[in-house]
């Protein structure tokens, strides 16, 4: 794949913040036109620098307003991708992402209500890779930034 420049960057950064923004529209902050924007996002999207396009939806609209997140410690010589593929069944996780310290994994989850909560932990908790599980319930989110700011590697 190529490296992506300054413009890709551009356009992928416009992406990101809304998705549905018209390609003229980025054109005209790119400098480019509209068709010429099209086949930059056609190209990235063959190229796999764009993976796809989705929504955010409003937890509270979508009957879903606890969230809360889970700390794996998982087996020795678990790898990342039995996680995800133990994690992607379970559709009230929102993201998930191995990280360093203690715990192995720092999971998401997006449920109905803290009845909900438990299921849920309990269910990921059943992985066959999970040694433990430590959960906190959000109280508040202070900053929601869903758009990608830092460049493209």
């Amino acid at each position: 794949m190529r490296k992506p420049n300054d413009i890709d960057e551009c356009i992928v950064r416009a992406l990101s913040g809304d998705a549905r923004r018209s390609y003229a529209d980025i054109g005209v902050e790119v400098g480019r036109s509209a068709p010429a924007i099209k086949r930059r996002v056609d190209k990235l999207c063959a190229e796999g620098a764009i993976l796809g396009f989705t929504i955010r939806t409003d937890p509270t609209l979508a009957s879903r307003q606890t969230e809360g997140i889970i700390e794996l410690y998982c087996h020795r010589n678990t790898t990342p991708e039995m996680i995800r593929c133990g994690l992607s069944n379970h559709p009230e996780v929102v993201s998930a992402s191995t990280i360093t310290g203690y715990a192995d994994a720092l999971v998401h989850v997006v449920v109905s209500g803290t009845r909900h909560f438990e299921q849920v932990l309990q269910r990921i908790s059943d992985e066959p890779f999970v040694e433990r599980a430590k959960s906190s319930l959000i109280l508040s989110p202070l900053i929601r930034r869903f758009s990608a700011d830092s460049p493209m590697d």
